[in-house]
């Protein structure tokens, strides 16, 4: 299934992709994509139901495919080639930073340049969303604990990130930094998640052009690795990192700016569409 919502800010109804690409309105069944509809009893009633059966919905906004998260989490450095371009070596553990969930939105919203920002750069990742509370759980387990997966795409602010004292969560954490959708598409639709092509293009520039393929730490090793740290809650959104070609690793490196257009996609995932403007 393709889970969706969609409407307004503030106002978005729960949805789902019909098999012709006609959004259908899930509002009269579940109160919002999140919390208990994303736990593997809300998905089999979800499935249970016609599509045909509801009504379709005209869209003028999509929203952030996934509501109530209480944390947003990355993995850094996840792909042994976005490793080499930023001449890092390949950690022994999964990197771990927080991105503040403030920083969520739809996937074609407008993203805001913030204010100082010298380094804005941009980053396709294959974000994982948790179906139900997992906590010191196996990696042989660690899948049934996956609602499914969604386009994330982590836009940071490199002098922020790295030249700033402290943590990278400040150059990540910025409003709008954190699109994610279209859609939440459930695991059973993604056979391989290790195997899916990633793409982002910057105003129709391919600059990103990789694969999941180079994952260091997979799907499964990373849930199960943050389990063991803290609980993981239904709704809450991993982003597992990206492929090469990322501004900061050009040379010289490359960065966005007011009016720029960044498209991106992951296979089976959907697309996003942004453009980038100043925070005023």
């Amino acid at each position: 299934m393709k889970l969706m919502r969609v409407g307004p800010l503030g106002q978005e109804k729960p949805a789902i992709l019909d098999e012709d690409g006609k959004v259908r309105d899930l509002s009269g069944h579940v109160a919002d994509i999140g919390g208990a509809a994303i736990s593997p009893e809300g998905l089999a009633k979800i499935a249970a139901i016609d599509p045909a059966s509801l009504p379709e919905i005209a869209v003028d906004r999509i929203g952030a495919c996934v509501a109530g998260t209480g944390k947003f989490i990355c993995i850094g450095l996840n792909y042994s080639d976005h490793a080499a371009e930023t001449g890092a070596a390949v950690p022994p553990e999964p990197v771990i930073f927080m991105k503040a969930t403030s920083a969520i939105c739809g996937p074609n919203d407008d993203v805001l340049i913030p204010r100082g920002s010298e380094k804005t750069d941009w980053e396709v990742e294959l974000g994982v969303v948790i179906g139900k509370t997992a906590k010191y759980v196996s990696e042989a387990d660690a899948m049934d604990y996956v609602a499914g997966y969604c386009v994330s795409h982590d836009v940071s602010e490199r002098a922020f990130q790295t030249e700033r004292a402290g943590q990278w969560t400040k150059g990540k954490s910025c409003d709008t930094f954190g699109p994610i959708g279209p859609w939440l598409v459930t695991k059973d639709e993604i056979s391989n998640p290790h195997d899916l092509k990633m793409w982002l293009l910057v105003n129709g520039k391919m600059m990103q052009d990789g694969s999941s393929k180079t994952m260091v730490y997979g799907v499964a090793h990373v849930v199960s690795y943050l389990s063991q740290f803290m609980s993981l809650h239904p709704g809450d959104i991993i982003s597992t990192g990206t492929p090469p070609g990322v501004g900061l690793g050009m040379k010289p490196p490359q960065f966005l700016k007011a009016g720029d257009v960044v498209e991106l996609g992951i296979e089976g995932l959907g697309t996003q569409k942004q453009t980038f403007k100043a925070d005023v």
